[in-house]
């Protein structure tokens, strides 16, 4: 009979030497490439098209439109291995670990019933995201927007377009799109992290990058407006955003030694 400590050498992932993230960021090939051009495009609108601060905060907020879109098809397409996924949190209860064995052991079952809840879970995910960013959207642009094209009724869609538009914002918008969308095929569809997420995981994940994000943008872009908005300072702001995104990025997609899965947990 195994001693307990063999036990749990056996369930626990063996500690190794973390990398720097920046060094796990580069073993994404493609995908991080594409962020980093992406992140580059609002730094030469800056520089060539004179955007100000209001329109790079602007194209930020647009890209989470994106990612919002993305997650509804993230959503759709999840078909998890329920002994390998990724659990977000370690289970601190043995009612949580029962339940996770349970969604094992009943197999093609829970299978279906996760797809089902799809039915529920994107519906309601487009409406409280959509209301998340439209308060967001109004938020950036009542106390960032003063030099925008906005009369005193407030921002509607109609002038975010024209805004969009006449500062030749959409390059921004267009080249994070592409980003975000190499990503999803790079990253979900083609290293099968779709078997790994479950649905209802997913319908969270967009919101911490969201707060945590653009809390340190708009700091960061009020800074720029108190200083009477200084190209270097500027270009901080888009230095730091895409420092911060390549974090995300590879905590999103590189969890192999602090990530458990439900194949390692025990009720034994």
């Amino acid at each position: 009979m195994k001693k307990p400590a063999e036990q749990i050498e056996q369930v626990a992932p063996k500690h190794q030497t973390p990398s720097s993230w920046i060094e796990r960021a580069t073993e994404f090939g493609p995908s991080t490439i594409s962020l980093v051009i992406a992140n580059a495009i609002p730094l030469l609108g800056v520089i060539f098209f004179g955007w100000s601060t209001f329109a790079v905060v602007a194209i930020y907020w647009a890209e989470n439109v994106v990612i919002g879109i993305l997650n509804v098809f993230k959503i759709i397409f999840a078909n998890p291995d329920l002994s390998q996924v990724k659990m977000p949190f370690v289970p601190k209860t043995g009612e949580q670990r029962e339940l996770m064995q349970q969604l094992i052991q009943d197999g093609d079952q829970s299978t279906k019933l996760l797809h089902g809840m799809k039915f529920f879970l994107v519906p309601f995910f487009i409406f409280h995201y959509g209301l998340f960013c439209t308060v967001h959207g109004v938020f950036v642009m009542v106390l960032l927007g003063g030099d925008g094209p906005f009369d005193n009724a407030g921002p509607d869609p109609s002038q975010m377009f024209r805004l969009f538009t006449e500062e030749h914002l959409w390059w921004g918008v267009g080249a994070l799109a592409v980003s975000h969308t190499i990503s999803f095929f790079v990253n979900y569809i083609g290293k099968g992290e779709y078997r790994k997420c479950l649905p209802i995981f997913l319908m969270f994940q967009p919101y911490v990058r969201i707060v945590v994000l653009h809390i340190a943008i708009l700091i960061g872009a009020f800074a720029v407006i108190a200083l009477g908005s200084p190209m270097l300072v500027v270009i901080l702001l888009i230095f730091g955003k895409t420092v911060l995104d390549l974090g995300f990025h590879v905590r999103e997609h590189d969890r192999p030694t602090n990530a458990p899965t439900t194949n390692s947990l025990s009720i034994n």
